[in-house]
């Protein structure tokens, strides 16, 4: 029976570029998202369409249907003082906000005396990914999941009305 759209689903994944193991959730908290909403890359997601409750399966993903085609030009020239209070490595991932209020992802390429050059990229760009997957569970969202797009896995608690309040913000 194929995953339908708005399903939660929930995943024990394990992911390598080439050899090396990149990330990883075997033996921890399963990976819970909703189907057809784009939560996880297209091509993991279009790979396990048509798996059920208990399948496992090895699934090469190409770099286009992951996290794209590596592109020289999205890197941009950075002051340096605005890293102030960073010890900054090249090599380092550093997350920021977009223009959308988003969060981006971006990875010091050069330290220079004056500026840093910053990647958009994202670390796996360009690369064949190779999965292997489980199916640990598929169920129906609830109306509420559906309207707000997030699993009641990984909603976050509120304190708001359990009369701690302090400090949460309510």
């Amino acid at each position: 029976m194929a995953i339908e759209t708005n399903q939660v689903v929930s995943i024990e994944y394990e992911v390598r570029d080439g050899e090396k193991i990149v990330d990883s959730n075997v033996g921890a908290e399963p990976l819970v998202f909703m189907f057809g909403r784009g939560q996880i890359i297209p091509g993991l997601e279009n790979a396990i369409a048509n798996m059920s409750i208990g399948e496992k399966t090895d699934v090469l993903v190409k770099a286009e249907d992951a996290y794209g085609e590596h592109n020289a030009e999205a890197k941009q020239e950075v002051p340096k003082d605005q890293f102030a209070g960073i010890d900054l490595e090249v090599g380092m991932t550093l997350y920021g906000q977009g223009e959308d209020g988003g969060t981006i992802q971006v990875v010091v390429q050069e330290i220079g005396s004056e500026s840093v050059i910053i990647d958009f990229n994202h670390p796996l760009a360009g690369k064949d990914l190779a999965f292997t997957v489980s199916i640990n569970n598929i169920r129906e969202a609830s109306a509420e999941e559906i309207a707000s797009g997030i699993p009641a896995e990984n909603q976050q608690e509120s304190c708001c009305g359990t009369g701690a309040g302090a400090g949460c913000g309510c």
